[in-house]
């Protein structure tokens, strides 16, 4: 293989992307197939950090919707990620692709407390590494969490895994007509309010120069094409 076109990258999972069929969970289905498309880029010689959401179990801001106190909530919500965390570590592993977990709240007895020069090491090392626990702080969502530790870690490029294949002008499933973009500017994603990503991990991105890409995690591949010089999805920049 020619040389890879990133050498560390920053992967954002949705932890509702985990649910594959199933209602609740992590569908192991899923956790394997992703594990596979880690390993071909780990083995491609890219280092790679993971941010996982926690959807598929608590989300802080609907169970606060539901009676639950925001802040207990989000702290639910941060734990849950570590569940999500060590479950992908678990899939990742019997893949071939030595992992650790590191959380931004202190879970000493199953994962490391993140720590920024720990975390690069564990990259030069040529281990993934899962972020957990998002920044550690209620009212901050993984998005958010993501955009930071591409910043903190050095990464050429933070994606975005999600159900579809980029940005559109309006939603692709009930919008025919809707416009896919093959590249757009921070702002005009926050200006025309195109729901990609959490507004607050944009700007720190904008800020901060680092490029976003959104691609479609059902899409067999999709992270190796990128690594290789392709163009899938939408770059924000």
């Amino acid at each position: 293989m020619n040389q890879p076109a990133c050498q560390r990258i920053l992967l954002k999972i949705s932890g509702e992307a985990l649910l594959g069929e199933l209602d609740y969970g992590i569908d192991p289905k899923v956790s394997s197939r992703i594990a596979r498309e880690v390993a071909a880029v780990v083995d491609a010689g890219v280092q790679i950090g993971i941010v996982i959401g926690g959807g598929n179990i608590f989300r802080g801001k609907g169970l606060a919707a539901s009676g639950i106190d925001r802040i207990t909530g989000d702290h639910m919500g941060m734990l849950a990620t570590v569940m999500n965390a060590l479950g992908l570590q678990d899939a990742l592993e019997r893949a071939g692709v030595t992992t650790r977990v590191m959380s931004a709240i202190s879970v000493r007895e199953v994962c490391e407390d993140y720590i920024r020069r720990r975390a690069i090491r564990h990259l030069e090392k040529e281990r993934a590494v899962i972020f957990a626990a998002g920044t550690g702080n209620p009212f901050f969502t993984t998005d958010t969490a993501a955009a930071l530790r591409a910043i903190e870690i050095g990464a050429d490029l933070m994606i975005k895994a999600t159900m579809v294949d980029g940005i559109y002008s309006a939603d692709p499933k009930t919008n025919p007509d809707a416009i896919r973009y093959d590249r757009i500017s921070y702002d005009e994603v926050i200006e025309r309010k195109l729901a990609v990503m959490d507004t607050n991990a944009i700007v720190l991105c904008r800020d901060q120069s680092m490029p976003i890409r959104i691609v479609d995690l059902n899409r067999a591949g999709e992270l190796d094409r990128l690594i290789r010089g392709e163009s899938p999805g939408t770059l924000v920049s």
